[in-house]
């Protein structure tokens, strides 16, 4: 970001209620931003949901540069948390004390004290990664794909809004740089997250489209909804195609609409597990500040 926006803000709830602030400030790409596109962005930035109408409201753009002190990360993965449940049918997570504070203070010195966690669920929780194990019997698994796979990744975002089609097809990457690249569809699916829509009629890429992507040499293709494939059939055409050919896939990211239209690399590493194809990742953005 190149410049800084300080505004008031007066916001109001579809569901009952308000926010108001300010003397806000938010970092902005160019030398300045619409009210309208600056309560888009303001929503975003706050992660806000069932939003009215927004006033903006003594906007004025900070002259001086502001800089960054490092790169700029952006979160692409959600919380994991005890009983959420990522995909209807599989389990949901249960995450607890093996050891709790309490029980540790008879191990320790006084004063001393420890938590160790105990978690248990199914791979396929929260935001996660697919290898090539996840669907074929003699596809590597994560103990074998090398870690420059999932890291350092130079990314490219695609937005497909979700609103105009569920179907994500050839059309949205032709004419786009894509060999060796991090595809990211941005659907704006993530906003359901948690919800009972999330799992109905959700965005996915057609099988068209991943043949595409996977000719076109890109090394992974992530989404911001609950499947890159269409889960209302048995086959799981994007899948076939994109693990065979050792593209890793990520699934149930968030906040892709915070990407800059600039170059960012992705990350999204998981754990070296032999005998598994999917984990969840701490996925992220990363812009190297000028």
């Amino acid at each position: 970001m190149d410049k800084r926006v300080q505004f008031d803000f007066d916001i109001s709830f579809t569901n009952g209620g308000g926010l108001k602030g300010q003397g806000f400030r938010l970092d902005i790409p160019g030398d300045d931003i619409s009210d309208a596109e600056l309560a888009d962005y303001l929503a975003r930035d706050l992660r806000l949901l069932m939003v009215g109408e927004t006033r903006i409201l003594n906007q004025r753009i900070l002259e001086e540069d502001h800089k960054r002190t490092g790169p700029l990360l952006i979160d692409l993965s959600h919380t994991i948390y005890d009983g959420l449940v990522t995909y209807k049918g599989l389990p949901a997570p249960i995450i607890c004390d093996f050891l709790s504070r309490e029980a540790s203070r008879e191990r320790y010195a006084e004063g001393t004290e420890f938590q160790i966690g105990k978690i248990e669920m199914v791979a396929n929780t929260g935001t996660y990664v697919d290898c090539p194990f996840h669907r074929y019997a003699d596809g590597e698994d994560l103990s074998q794909v090398g870690v420059e796979r999932f890291a350092d990744l130079p990314g490219l975002k695609i937005h497909a809004d979700h609103r105009q089609s569920p179907e994500v097809g050839i059309g949205f990457f032709k004419g786009r740089e894509l060999k060796g690249k991090a595809v990211l569809v941005h659907t704006g699916w993530d906003e359901y997250w948690d919800t009972e829509r999330y799992f109905e009629a959700h965005p996915f890429i057609t099988e068209e489209a991943a043949l595409y992507l996977r000719d076109a040499g890109v090394r992974l293709v992530g989404i911001d909804s609950m499947n890159i494939d269409d889960t209302r059939g048995g086959t799981r055409p994007v899948h076939t195609a994109l693990l065979r050919a050792g593209i890793i896939i990520a699934e149930h990211l968030c906040n892709l609409g915070q990407l800059e239209d600039r170059d960012f690399t992705f990350h999204a590493v998981p754990p070296r597990f032999k005998g598994v194809g999917t984990f969840p990742v701490r996925a992220y953005a990363r812009f190297d500040q000028r």
